[in-house]
């Protein structure tokens, strides 16, 4: 649907609006016109606040969450287990598991899962750097902890296969959640049971034929 307003600078706005995920046209008027109903000042502020996350916030250089820092708050913060690395798809899935309460170890961020559909190959992730945290540092557990889907399943085994070589356990998240749902998604305690219950990754597959 094009929309065809009486202002190029609404329609600038809602051009840029309906850019953000899940805003289509219809809602992206919507937001434009309440913003132009407010005083100028909380546009002014929305805008100053855009452009200050978009320069200050970065990833972090270890684990490639968000921090404003060069290394995150979680990674430097010594009460962690900095043994025990929690392998996500993204930042969602940081605040996710952190709001659960059940988990005091580190992270790492992928920044995706592995998915040919989608052009998606391993050099497309954090892959290789997660290898390089656990040959350069102490690691003994990878908590494999993707989304229940086919591509999840599919980085999951291939961060196994990488892993292999080193002495570290492996393991994933109790499958109390269901096939197909995003961690984003699932009730608290039900993530934090599927944490603590995890299980090693070998076992997912040893008894296939």
């Amino acid at each position: 649907m094009n929309l065809h307003l009486n202002s190029a600078f609404l329609e600038n706005a809602v051009a840029e609006l309906s850019k953000l995920p899940g805003i289509g046209e219809k809602t992206a008027l919507r937001l434009a016109l309440h913003l132009l109903r407010q005083d100028e000042e909380v546009a002014r502020a929305l805008g100053e606040a855009i452009i200050k996350m978009r320069s200050e916030v970065r990833y972090c250089s270890k684990c490639h969450n968000i921090s404003e820092s060069e290394v995150c708050d979680i990674c430097s913060d010594s009460r962690r287990d900095s043994s025990i690395i929690c392998v996500v798809e993204s930042v969602r899935d940081v605040l996710t598991i952190e709001a659960t309460h059940e988990f005091h170890g580190l992270y790492h961020v992928l920044g995706g899962v592995i998915s040919p559909l989608d052009g998606i190959g391993p050099s497309d992730l954090e892959i290789d750097s997660l290898v390089d945290r656990v040959a350069q540092n102490e690691v003994s557990e990878i908590i494999l902890a993707l989304n229940p889907t086919m591509q999840g399943d599919t980085t999951n085994y291939y961060i196994f296969r990488k892993l292999a070589p080193f002495d570290v356990n492996v393991s994933i998240l109790a499958r109390g959640l269901s096939i197909g749902n995003e961690l984003e998604y699932t009730d608290e305690i039900t993530l934090g049971r599927s944490i603590n219950n995890r299980i090693p990754f070998s076992d997912t597959f040893a008894n296939k034929d």
